[in-house]
């Protein structure tokens, strides 16, 4: 499975806090190879539903990029949310919650997280906060929450960091995901605030045969987009579907682990394909986006998904596709000055392709794309700095925050 974890949980070395010139070794590295659109596809036979569906243009672009390590030792991270004062909030999939400062100080764990799953692709997800963090001292996160018998299911809460900043408290789950599955898979989750103050959470449908079904049930929060309130239930102004649950707001969906409000203030997403199909999705109310019935992928098996549909009415197309698979996580769209030309950019993590990769969008359609640092390790979060640096998280044993910036 492409974007399975395989990865053991372990303790950071003594050596975590790593500063000076070894922590921020900077090397400049040309932009972006130019050969990705030639890679042949996963999943043959198949035809997009229109021009530039898959395969756009490559952005013809030769920026020169710093790549500058602000801190390493990091196991597995996942998630990330910049502080008003400029720190970084940063999960750490075994269930590890690190302040870390400018200089690479990495904070010991913040105290008082919930009981977490942290098997496979399990463990503590997503992070975020609002701008009145300074006033509240209050952050969401997402995990995988144990439920009993070996089961387990993607949930979300809120809690208050203390003074000291030492652990949390107040600590509520405000949502969990249902149907609990014994799966170790396809948690999502991304958690991204709409104009509206209304949190968006991204789920995955378990990635197993029975619940990957349930990703067209909207009696279930399995593969599905939803929207709550921050304190706890469905946000005011959800579509009212029929059978389905209160928080949905679209489904049929894989295995969302990329998420942002993009300049036109509306929800975009990327999620997992199987092989080949991974999608780029701009999620309205309401309406279903086809998984498993309709893909542009196929099994690992090499055999097809379903009866081999990529197109079925009443089921949303995808703004775009990749096949073979980038293997998304994490994604921010650029509105800074620092990379000239990038301004409403899409940039997004890979995984599998271990890049940065940038879409060019227009009319809600894209455009061009663009891959920076390719073979940099496995890119799970992007974010941007309120400098107008993109940071990215490199998901590994020894992973580590970065900070990029336009070589000088």
């Amino acid at each position: 499975m492409h974007n399975a974890e395989h990865h053991r949980p372990k303790c950071l070395p003594a050596h975590r806090q790593l500063l000076g010139a070894l922590a921020f070794a900077i090397a400049p590295v040309v932009a972006a190879a130019q050969g990705f659109n030639d890679i042949p596809p996963n999943a043959s036979g198949q035809t997009p539903a229109f021009a530039d569906q898959t395969r756009a243009p490559v952005i013809a672009d030769d920026l020169r990029l710093d790549r500058q390590v602000i801190a390493s030792g990091l196991v597995n991270p996942w998630g990330m949310d910049q502080l008003p004062d400029g720190r970084w909030l940063v999960t750490e999939r075994p269930g590890r919650l690190r302040i870390v400062s400018a200089d690479g100080t990495v904070s010991e764990p913040v105290a008082g997280l919930p009981e977490i799953d942290a098997r496979r692709q399990g463990g503590l997800l997503d992070v975020v906060v609002r701008p009145d963090f300074d006033q509240t001292h209050r952050l969401w996160f997402s995990f995988s929450q144990p439920r009993g018998n070996g089961t387990n299911a993607t949930a979300v809460a809120t809690g208050v960091l203390s003074q000291d900043e030492q652990r949390l408290e107040q600590v509520k789950v405000i949502f969990q995901q249902q149907p609990a599955w014994a799966s170790t898979a396809h948690f999502g989750s991304r958690l991204v605030f709409d104009g509206n103050g209304a949190l968006f959470v991204t789920t995955g449908e378990r990635s197993l045969p029975g619940p990957r079904a349930l990703a067209q049930d909207v009696g279930t929060h399995l593969g599905k987009v939803l929207r709550i309130d921050p304190m706890g239930g469905p946000a005011a102004g959800n579509p009212d579907i029929p059978g389905g649950l209160p928080e949905i707001w679209s489904w049929g969906h894989r295995n969302i682990q990329s998420a942002a409000l993009g300049p036109d203030g509306a929800l975009w997403t990327v999620e997992h394909g199987p092989r080949g199909g991974d999608e780029l999705n701009r999620p309205e109310a309401g309406r279903n986006y086809g998984w498993p019935v309709i893909t542009y992928g196929e099994d690992y098996s090499g055999r097809p998904i379903g009866q081999g549909l990529t197109a079925q009415q009443g089921m949303e197309q995808p703004v775009y596709y990749w096949d073979p698979v980038i293997a998304p996580s994490g994604m921010v769209f650029y509105d800074a000055a620092m990379f000239s030309g990038w301004q409403g950019s899409a940039l997004i993590g890979g995984l599998a392709s271990q890049a940065l990769i940038r879409l060019e969008i227009d009319g809600g359609r894209v455009r061009g794309e663009a891959r920076y640092l390719e073979g940099q390790g496995r890119v799970r979060d992007v974010d941007q700095a309120q400098d107008g640096a993109v940071i990215l998280l490199i998901d590994a044993d020894d992973g580590a925050l970065v900070r990029v910036t336009p070589a000088r």
